[in-house]
């Protein structure tokens, strides 16, 4: 996988052989419960997985991360809450076949962002609406990881009647859209007819993940809703955001040892005219890769926390400052990691083609996936001072 990792970047798409690897380990199926034949791990479990599978190849490691994402979130809701807000037992069925062909290899991509909507889930333009005894959904998607291998896509689409087809919202409408008229579903729709991929994926960095582009107009049977009840999906994201934020944070404290352990390499590596022992001998380059040690050690720490705290008591508001503490502490840390290396190790190690070049693009990434960096920060800071960080945003979060 690593060895892969840099054609990967050049040619911007998900190497086949990357999934076909992570098949093998059984990596599909790492949340999957045992009695679908899968490996029945935790957010803890997948932590730990993702930064391992990040130092080989953070893009990889991001667009499996989406994958599971899905998984755990379906696994994550009991089926009695699941229940208790109304789902059929058809939903369960559906459920359930779905986690067996995870388990069995099936490779899962997120459609959820738009462009200028981002992750937002209440801007979304993505429509559905009822047809027959399913749903119709239309609308273009962006950023949707391993887009070109997916068998099935989780797709996030709002009512039709909420909006009308075509319209762009003003502000006005996306702060009367985050209430509890809007119904945002998410669906999981098989590839396929009424499924095109655009294949457009050109971005500063993860450039492996081929993010790209997913058009739909497409019927799908009235299983395929999730949940097995319309507009669910606004509240599991801001009551349960484990699967839509800190589930990111381990994969970019992936990257931000990659890019520790690649300068560690270089540096080890170099011989300079007239400095003793290269570029070890330099005391201001040994305290930049001091501060790194210290910055990724007490990232570590946070993620272990957050995976702790999700496991014993997901969704609770003190798990979910854990889970934007991670969000945020990651994204940082990865760029302030990777720009200090590259200045450790000089203008050698900007050359395309370089490791550190691909994981400086990489780590930059990490605070504008959602939630940014600045999200995460003014959701802490509401909190801290006694406000109510998803109500009195003056921006809807989802």
């Amino acid at each position: 996988m690593a060895g892969r990792a840099g054609y990967a970047d050049r040619c911007g798409e998900l190497p086949a052989a990357d999934l076909d690897d992570l098949r093998q380990a059984g990596l599909l199926g790492l949340l999957v419960p045992r009695r679908f034949g899968g490996h029945g791990g935790g957010f803890a479990q997948w932590a730990n997985a993702a930064r391992v599978l990040a130092e080989a190849s953070g893009s990889t490691a991001l667009a499996l991360n989406m994958h599971t994402s899905v998984l755990g979130a379906l696994v994550g809701t009991p089926d009695e809450l699941a229940r208790a807000m109304g789902a059929p037992e058809s939903y369960f069925s559906a459920r359930d076949r779905m986690l067996t062909q995870a388990a069995g290899g099936s490779f899962i991509a997120v459609a959820m962002s738009e462009r200028g909507a981002g992750s937002r889930l209440s801007a979304l333009r993505t429509s559905y609406r009822r047809e027959g005894d399913g749903y119709r959904i239309t609308g273009l998607k962006s950023f949707c990881s391993g887009a070109s291998h997916a068998d099935v896509y989780f797709v996030a689409a709002r009512a039709a009647e909420d909006h009308s087809e075509g319209e762009q919202p003003d502000e006005d409408h996306l702060a009367a859209a985050a209430g509890s008229a809007t119904r945002v579903s998410h669906f999981l729709v098989p590839a396929g007819n009424g499924v095109t991929v655009e294949p457009n994926w050109d971005t500063l960095g993860m450039r492996g993940t081929g993010s790209h582009d997913l058009r739909l107009d497409v019927w799908v049977p009235a299983d395929a809703l999730v949940g097995g009840l319309e507009g669910l999906s606004l509240l599991i994201a801001q009551i349960m955001p484990q699967w839509l934020v800190a589930s990111y944070a381990a994969v970019y404290a992936g990257v931000g040892r990659a890019t520790f352990n690649a300068g560690i390499e270089h540096a080890r590596g170099q011989t300079a005219a007239g400095i003793p022992k290269g570029l070890v001998g330099l005391p201001a380059v040994r305290a930049r890769f001091g501060h790194a040690d210290v910055a990724l050690a007490a990232l570590d720490v946070v993620i272990d926390e957050c995976a702790r705290r999700v496991e014993a008591d997901p969704g609770s508001a003190a798990t979910n400052r854990w889970v934007w503490r991670a969000k945020l502490l990651a994204g940082q840390t990865a760029q302030d990691v990777a720009a200090s290396v590259i200045e450790a190790c000089g203008t050698t190690v900007t050359r395309r083609g370089h490791p550190l070049e691909r994981l400086y693009r990489d780590a930059r990434c990490g605070s504008l996936q959602p939630a940014t960096t600045d999200v995460c920060a003014d959701w802490l800071g509401l909190a801290a001072l006694g406000g109510d960080p998803d109500a009195d945003a003056d921006v809807a979060r989802w």
